[in-house]
């Protein structure tokens, strides 16, 4: 096993803990830090950041508390592998988009609102530089990645891998659909109009403001691909 390189990640005004953290974490989320790769050590990545070897220790902790990284003496810090299994477990194969929509309805919201109630600083932190990289002059195929980013991070900041991996899949289920979406610069603008609101809510720890913000969301997003799916089949 290859032991990989990282970049030193942007240091924001909160504890620089956090900072690497929630740059970890946005690698892993990205696959920038893809399953089974291994970090270099505590001592390898302070002098590299120039950070101190407790600040890195308390990242991987909380990586590892988030169970994105399995840590063991000998071995290091590894990016967790993702079961291949999962999907054939769940027993899902072909879908509707309508059913993937509705999944989504019924699961989001209330992500949104235990992440308003977890959320650590680094998953703030997060989730915010991940929002800022968003912009509505972005290709549709760059928006629908950071869409699907920004809502994975939302799912770990509850801190339930099981919601986590439910996201992950709905957002493989969701993909055409979230396409349809992003077609138009006015709709990739509404998502990131739409994910602003959700972290705002997130921030402040309202958890039924963030339920409602996902729910504004997501009915957002039905209607832009219901107004899609208009002009494709009038273009017929």
């Amino acid at each position: 096993m290859t032991t990989v390189s990282i970049s030193p990640p942007p240091l924001r005004a909160v504890t620089i803990s956090d900072s690497l953290a929630a740059h970890l974490e946005g690698l892993i989320v990205s696959g920038e830090l893809a399953p089974g790769s291994r970090l270099p050590s505590e001592r390898d990545l302070a002098a590299r950041w120039g950070v101190s070897r407790s600040s890195v220790r308390e990242a991987l902790q909380e990586l590892g508390a988030k169970r994105l990284v399995d840590r063991s003496p000998g071995r290091g810090t590894v990016v967790r592998e993702t079961s291949d299994d999962v999907r054939a477990l769940l027993g899902l194969g072909d879908h509707e988009p309508d059913d993937a929509a509705e999944l989504r309805l019924v699961i989001e919201p209330q992500i949104a609102a235990l992440a308003a109630e977890r959320a650590t600083r680094s998953a703030i932190v997060t989730l915010d530089e991940t929002l800022r990289r968003a912009d509505a002059s972005q290709s549709a195929e760059r928006s629908v990645e950071l869409d699907q980013e920004f809502h994975l991070l939302l799912a770990q900041a509850t801190g339930n891998p099981l919601l986590s991996t439910m996201l992950g899949l709905a957002n493989t289920w969701t993909l055409d659909h979230r396409r349809q979406s992003h077609r138009t610069r006015r709709a990739r603008q509404e998502s990131i109009e739409g994910h602003a609101l959700i972290l705002q809510a997130v921030v402040a720890g309202d958890a039924a403001a963030a339920s409602q913000a996902m729910s504004a969301h997501l009915a957002s997003v039905r209607q832009l691909v219901a107004e899609s799916a208009r002009f494709v089949e009038s273009a017929r």
